[in-house]
């Protein structure tokens, strides 16, 4: 805290002025002033807000007033409000929250104000505003103290209202085609639905080891056993991995499952749902991402990317029955693999040799079977999976199944993840026997899809890192450092 800030609050509240009070009037937001200036000219209103900067000209004092819509000029002068007044306010912070009710003018400059009748203090800050004339520019503080970002970057805020936009379209476009909205639970017995490493806890009551969920797929597909045709979750899920530009461990994804339709219906209903977006944030189907044209008309280009694969590399996936075929095709093009196998070194061919080629939407079909262990195999192609993912600008956007239902078919797969957990694999599907249970009353027949709301919410405002998307994302821990803690501008400190 600023010293001679915690001076001032002492100082007011020995003037018996409550420098936290209850509440406020406020009659206008600052754009709705600025909007509506033809017929509010002349009027009184009452805006609240953040004072950002102060200027004074001795009898007449200056300062910009930010609320959550945005800024607007307060003018303080002695005439209208009195000697003590205009002093008090001198005296006020940037940073400091008031709230303030004058008549509705322009000055001379022709710049829409506030000129203030009365004014009251609703909040003191003791601590100083950083950067307050450059914006906070330092990454680091943005990430960790989103706050101050949005405080010093107003504009940051738009990003989470195109967010919170784009989440309402997709409810919307599945409430109005019959979908659900569920519930699943995020602490499980046994996690599924990906291959990804889990989180793990402990329930002292249960006095078991539960895992925060990875995806909600399997509790989702219970439900479409269970009879509900259509159903949809906006879930909170969790990964144990590395945090880059595009992860963090804790995510939002969407999930729906429909029944008697497959992933060929899936595509129509991820052509149909990204429209829906790029309309409700754009008012068209296109829009600019880093500066290139991204265009959702439909229908999407389809890619088999086991074709892609083998035209640009002349490998043919399809033929390995092993991981040591796989590792010794990824030794022959002097790959680096994370893991050895199949699977493995099927991501890191599609990585080099397909991914960076896909700009506009495309469906990227033809996975092979071996690695698709809910997903049915494909009709007259047994090798190949019915499964696609939905690739834009360089980026997975979706990834969908025609989801497998038999449940002796489902046995056998789980079997296989087993020996390849036994193996060294940590992301292979955990074998569920109550899914299989679930399976075994009878499914009908399904599509299913996941979308990354984090992934796409970066598509769609432009951005390159998911930390600008989240309000709060994970970050590694601060080094502590020997003695005093770093001190950055605006009297922040990195500890």
């Amino acid at each position: 805290m600023d010293i001679q800030r915690q001076s001032a609050r002492k100082e007011l509240k020995e003037q018996g002025i409550e420098p936290y009070p209850y509440f406020y009037h406020r009659t206008h937001y600052t754009t709705e002033v600025i909007d509506s200036f033809s017929s509010l000219e002349g009027k009184e209103a009452a805006v609240a807000g953040r004072i950002m900067t102060k200027r004074s000209f001795g009898n007449l004092l200056f300062a910009t007033l930010q609320d959550v819509q945005g800024k607007i000029q307060v003018m303080v002068r002695k005439d209208h409000v009195g000697k003590e007044a205009l002093a008090a306010f001198e005296k006020l912070d940037t940073g400091d929250i008031i709230g303030v009710r004058g008549i509705i003018t322009k000055t001379k400059k022709g710049e829409i104000s506030v000129d203030v009748k009365t004014y009251e203090l609703l909040c003191k800050s003791l601590r100083v505003l950083p950067e307050k004339w450059h914006g906070l520019e330092n990454t680091e503080i943005r990430y960790r103290k989103r706050y101050l970002d949005l405080i010093a970057n107003p504009d940051q805020a738009e990003i989470f209202k195109k967010r919170a936009l784009l989440i309402q379209t997709i409810r919307d476009y599945l409430n109005e085609n019959h979908f659900l909205e569920v519930e699943t639970p995020i602490l499980q017995p046994l996690y599924g639905g990906a291959a990804a490493k889990p989180f793990q806890t402990r329930h002292n009551a249960l006095e078991t080891d539960l895992y925060l969920r990875i995806a909600d797929e399997l509790y989702l597909k219970r439900l479409i056993a269970g009879g509900l045709e259509r159903v949809y979750e906006i879930s909170k899920d969790f990964r144990n991995e590395d945090i880059d530009s595009a992860h963090n461990p804790e995510f939002t994804m969407l999930e729906f499952y429909e029944a008697y339709t497959d992933y060929q219906g899936m595509m129509k209903r991820a052509e149909e749902i990204f429209q829906k977006i790029c309309n409700a944030l754009y008012g068209k189907i296109f829009f600019e991402y880093q500066d290139k044209k991204v265009s959702f008309k439909g229908p999407f280009t389809r890619v088999s990317i086991v074709k892609v694969i083998q035209e640009k590399s002349g490998i043919d996936v399809l033929k390995w029955h092993s991981d040591s075929e796989a590792m010794a095709a990824a030794k022959k093009l002097k790959m680096e693999v994370s893991q050895s196998t199949r699977a493995h070194v099927f991501d890191a061919l599609f990585d080099k040799y397909v991914k960076p080629s896909i700009w506009n939407p495309t469906f990227v079909i033809d996975y092979p079977e071996y690695m698709c262990p809910l997903t049915k195999k494909k009709r007259g192609e047994p090798r190949l999976a019915e499964r696609y993912e939905l690739y834009i600008a360089g980026e997975e956007c979706a990834n969908a199944y025609s989801e497998l239902t038999d449940p002796v078919e489902q046995r056998e797969k789980f079997t296989k993840q087993a020996e390849n957990r036994k193996k060294g694999d940590e992301e292979a599907q955990p074998f569920d026997e109550d899914f299989l249970e679930a399976m075994e009353y009878g499914m009908p027949p399904m599509g299913g899809i996941g979308i990354g709301i984090d992934r796409i919410t970066m598509l769609f405002t432009n951005q390159t890192s998911i930390k600008e998307v989240l309000f709060f994302p994970s970050m590694r821990p601060l080094k502590k450092l020997k003695g005093a803690s770093k001190e950055v501008k605006g009297n922040n400190h990195l500890q």
